[in-house]
């Protein structure tokens, strides 16, 4: 039992003992890691650390590509098609409005044409109008003054010869008067108005 109770107390003083090589066996094991640390490779060139990088890089890009491949491209590709779509639109309404403008301006063309021609074809007609009733108002005029100078003529010719017929018995008269004063004689009248006459004549 002696022996028992020098065992028990024996362990406790072994026990701090070893605790005490334990702690300076880990310090120093502490100390050794981190000297070992501190003068060590960069952790990303380090080659034992490759697989690992290699491994998460892999990853990465796969989860980049499945992001790029069913998000953003089809949202790239959307835009870029809506756009391409609303530039289509754009020049298919603006070749329709080229298109209707054209048509308009040769519809306005062919009637400023049409008016054109309709135009010179009434000014013809209206000249050819025109120039008819000219024609015939001129024709009815110079009827009418050959008419008027056909009886002033006529009433000229019957005016004249009346005042000739007068002027012959006049002179007849006064012819016969002054061969009788001067004479003393009286001449026939026929004698004297064929002597008047001859003196006209000649």
């Amino acid at each position: 039992m002696s022996q028992t109770i020098i065992a028990q107390a024996e362990t406790p003083t072994e026990a701090p003992a070893a605790e005490a090589g334990h702690g300076e066996a880990g310090h120093s094991e502490g100390t050794a890691a981190e000297g070992g640390h501190g003068g060590g490779v960069f952790p990303p060139l380090d080659t034992a650390t490759f697989p690992s990088q290699l491994f998460w890089l892999v990853i990465f890009f796969a989860l980049l590509y499945v992001l790029m491949s069913k998000v953003a491209l089809p949202r790239l590709a959307k835009i870029f098609h809506d756009r391409m779509a609303r530039i289509n639109g754009d020049l298919s309404k603006a070749q329709a409005l080229k298109e209707e403008t054209e048509a308009a301006v040769k519809a306005y063309e062919k009637a400023l044409a049409d008016a054109k021609a309709k135009a010179t074809t009434i000014a013809q007609d209206t000249r050819d109008k025109l120039m008819a009733e000219v024609d015939s108002e001129r024709a009815a005029l110079e009827r009418s003054l050959g008419k008027k100078i056909a009886e002033s003529e006529a009433q000229i010719a019957k005016s004249r010869a009346k005042a000739m017929g007068e002027v012959d018995k006049l002179a007849t008269e006064t012819a016969a008067t002054i061969i009788a004063e001067l004479t003393g004689t009286t001449v026939s009248k026929t004698a004297v108005a064929k002597a008047v006459a001859d003196a006209v004549k000649g």
